[in-house]
């Protein structure tokens, strides 16, 4: 019982349900159309997106992290840092999570970026020791962001097409949709483990080419950060 307590599994589902009970409570149903774990597919795979609010003031498209600690991060970092006393780890920027999850329900439902939002809920005993976004919040914090749009951006009309489109497009809710969805989550998390890693930053480097001077044309890796970060390295021969 204790390892389920502490599982990622069980944080991310305790987690998803702190979201889900405020936004039951505190947000007009009439007016808020909540829809829960919802797994598209795309053109590589799934992407599954916590939660997702359709209403007359747009499409808020919702990421949770449980957790605790001090957390330090902006807008633009790849990774950001959880930090417990001594120990400190790094994890994903969730905003560039959510960006997947956002552009693929963007395209099915066909909204202009003035029509859906993005919004990080932080449940959990947190600190933000950096300056965040409006749209990184904690707990029921996230409610007044969604609040603070108060121009309508949707017909009536057209929030219900929504909910059915979502409906319809949505894969069945499953252990085995979760299972392959687990699956390929999985297949990426190994590729960036096995991807080359910047000398200077640690982040992901890519392959680029000399476009001029006496090595024009020559390979090398080049890091993703560029041109925040200038890391480069050899590339080996095949």
């Amino acid at each position: 019982m204790v390892a389920i307590l502490r599982s990622p599994w069980f944080k991310g589902h305790l987690g998803e349900f702190v979201v889900n009970v405020c936004a039951r409570l505190f947000l007009d149903k009439d007016d808020y159309h909540l829809i829960n774990n919802v797994t598209l597919p795309t053109e590589d795979g799934t992407t599954q997106i916590d939660h997702i609010i359709v209403s007359e003031y747009g499409v808020f498209v919702v990421e949770t992290k449980n957790m605790k600690g001090w957390i330090f991060g902006n807008a633009k970092q790849r990774q950001w840092t959880q930090k417990i006393y001594r120990h400190s780890q790094k994890f994903q920027n969730p905003l560039h999570q959510n960006y997947k999850h956002m552009k693929t329900l963007q395209a099915l439902l066909g909204l202009t970026d003035a029509q859906i939002h993005s919004v990080v809920v932080f449940v959990g005993d947190v600190t933000f020791k950096t300056e965040m976004p409006a749209n990184v919040t904690r707990s029921g914090e996230y409610l007044r962001f969604i609040k603070s749009h108060t121009e309508k951006v949707l017909i009536t009309q057209q929030v219900r097409e929504m909910v059915e489109m979502i409906a319809s497009g949505r894969l069945k809710v499953s252990f085995k949709t979760h299972r392959e969805h687990v699956k390929h989550v999985r297949t990426i998390v190994d590729e960036k483990d096995n991807a080359v890693r910047c000398p200077k930053c640690h982040g992901e480097m890519v392959r680029r080419m000399v476009k001029r001077g006496e090595n024009s044309g020559k390979e090398f890796w080049g890091c993703l950060g560029f041109p925040t970060c200038r890391g480069v390295l050899n590339l080996q021969p095949e």
